[in-house]
């Protein structure tokens, strides 16, 4: 038993958490990194301690500070949230020897499901159907070739320490091997320190579902119906809904129970999901998320039942409360991830800081958020902003209601991924329930330039307005009309308002002497040479922001004269990269 519950994590995932042990009478401590000090989860808490530098393998991800930390605030559980160590076995070790119960698994069965690798090996002795692939880790791009050349193209070189579509690369040629072996290496190393990759046939035009379940420390073991998580970007997820339109009751039951039977054979506990492709009536287990996910809140809205409450009380040692027959979901849930990300350039990241945060509300309507107004997006973390979470008797009805919650959604300062949700559920094809992975490419790919508007505004959205425009409320006649005014600057000082300008850096135009970094991060790639001749659209710098790798191609055809950064340096918004030669 423990009455003091550590949150080993960050943002709207720590805030959720921490509602959960207030709940259950449990006391909260928060960690935070330098770059999270004003953060709500912070403040939220009922102690905080800081752990560490922005990076995070220097606070988030450094186990032995967290320990002391959790040693020193007198806890008895950590609870790890979603992504950074929530899937390390290392860290659950950690916890077990200091005395401290782990919120999850036991970590010898995180090391059999947490692992790709390794869950891909226990489903095939359980049984259950998977991707074509590897079950051991593969250590050169020669390996991925040849398993290429006996799977066939595409493959997908992926991750074994962890998920989101962190650390996965598609590649459809022997000549992208290479390049692909190496990001997916570089990115699962900084996101879970695990650089270790594994293979699999890679489906082309599958749905993503998911199983959710919750296992008690007594062998019991329920599954909550499925999520449909495919309409994506960068392998990440966008948008989830429960239930999902293409499976049919038999298709789920017969999903549920093999998750059931793996959850059972792997002595699982807490809450888990098992991912699985869905293509031409068959489905494939893809991973084990070890963790409680993103989405959760789908299945909490259409089956009421709280999943993080459900893993603290499990790790408190309680026999489960409910079963199969108990789970009966009811209506129709959609989860949109807010993200800070440009979906008119490739869903960059978009840093800056929120001006007016204000929350949609009503009936059905559900927002989990991190953020605040006037909060700093940091360059370190995840974009994601918030979750809005709807539920409906149908999924019609549901798809409407959040499009009503989206139009009231009102964030400012920064760009979000909003108009491409308004976009993505208006679509036709979205509300036939046809949407799969390839459903931003095979849809939506000539549309997303559409909400682009200029290079001094924002996405082409009622409430996303950029701080140098000034909203007014007039009257005319009697009927109300709001206005938008540009600003100068001379303006914006003479009325005393000297906030910094929100970076327009997705909105740059790289001049014709030079390359322009678009966004903040880190430069962990240089692809160019002094002197070297390029074509345009050529990969010449990886930059790192948000955790996402995001590469910097040349503007036009020409010669590098100067490369004016280097592997490891921080750049701004707006920095030269490159220099073209002139003549």
């Amino acid at each position: 038993m423990f009455d003091t519950v550590l949150v080993a994590n960050r943002g709207e995932i720590a805030l959720r958490v921490m509602r959960a042990c207030k709940e259950l009478g449990l006391r909260t401590v928060a960690v935070y990194s330098e770059a999270d000090r004003d953060a709500p989860h912070v403040a939220y808490a009922d102690d905080a301690f800081l752990i560490g530098p922005p990076a995070p393998g220097q606070s988030y991800l450094n186990i032995e500070r967290i320990i002391e930390v959790a040693q020193k605030a007198g806890v008895g559980a950590i609870h790890p949230g979603y992504g950074f160590l929530s899937e390390n076995a290392s860290f659950a070790r950690a916890c077990e020897e200091a005395g401290i119960t782990f919120v999850g698994p036991l970590g010898r069965t995180m090391e059999r499901m947490g692992a790709k690798d390794a869950a891909r090996r226990e489903a095939t002795n359980a049984g259950v159907p998977i991707v074509p692939g590897t079950l051991e880790a593969v250590n050169t791009p020669e390996q991925v070739r040849k398993l290429a050349e006996e799977y066939g193209y595409p493959v997908a070189i992926k991750a074994i320490g962890g998920g989101g579509g962190r650390g996965l690369r598609v590649v459809y040629t022997p000549d992208e091997v290479k390049d692909g072996f190496d990001s997916a290496r570089r990115e699962s190393e900084a996101a879970f320190k695990n650089p270790e990759l594994y293979v699999e046939k890679y489906l082309t035009n599958p749905r993503h579902i998911e199983i959710q379940i919750l296992a008690d420390t007594h062998g019991n073991v329920v599954y909550l119906g499925e999520r449909d998580c495919s309409i994506q970007r960068r392998h990440q997820k966008l948008i989830e809904e429960s239930p999902s339109p293409a499976i049919t009751p038999e298709i789920r039951t017969r999903m549920g129970e093999s998750a059931v039977s793996l959850a059972k054979s792997v002595d699982y506990r807490g809450a888990g999901t098992l991912e699985f492709l869905f293509q031409d009536g068959e489905f494939y287990f893809l991973e084990m998320n070890t963790r409680i996910q993103v989405e959760h809140t789908v299945t909490e809205m259409v089956t009421n039942v709280d999943l993080v409450q459900g893993q603290l009380r499990v790790a408190q040692g309680e026999t489960l409360w409910l079963t199969q027959d108990q789970i009966v979901p009811k209506g129709h849930a959609i989860e949109c991830r807010i993200n800070a990300e440009d979906p008119a350039v490739g869903f960059r990241p978009a840093l800056g800081t929120i001006d007016e945060y204000i929350e949609p509300v009503g009936f059905g309507v559900r927002v989990d958020s991190g953020v605040r107004p006037n909060y700093a997006i940091p360059q370190y973390y995840d974009s994601l902003i918030a979750k809005l979470v709807v539920w409906a008797d149908t999924r019609e009805a549901a798809i409407a209601r959040t499009l009503r919650a989206l139009e009231d959604y009102r964030i400012t300062g920064v760009i979000t991924t909003i108009p491409f949700h308004q976009m993505a559920l208006a679509h036709k094809a979205f509300a036939d329930g046809e949407a799969t992975v390839n459903f931003i490419p095979r849809y939506l790919a000539e549309d997303l330039p559409r909400l682009q508007v200029s290079d001094n505004h924002l996405l082409a959205t009622n409430h996303q307005v950029p701080p140098d425009v000034r909203l007014f409320a007039v009257e005319v006649n009697g009927r109300r009309f709001d206005v938008r005014v540009a600003s100068t600057d001379t303006d914006m000082k003479k009325n005393g308002d000297d906030r910094p300008k929100r970076s327009r850096s997705s909105r740059l135009i790289a001049p014709t002497d030079g390359v322009v970094c678009p966004i903040q991060g880190t430069v962990i790639a240089v692809r160019v040479e002094r002197g070297q001749a390029v074509e345009a659209g050529q990969v010449l710098f990886l930059i790192e922001a948000m955790k996402m790798e995001n590469e910097i191609t040349a503007p036009h055809a020409g010669v590098i004269s100067e490369i004016a950064t280097e592997k490891g340096q921080v750049v701004e918004a707006g920095a030269l990269l490159a220099r073209y030669q002139t003549e």
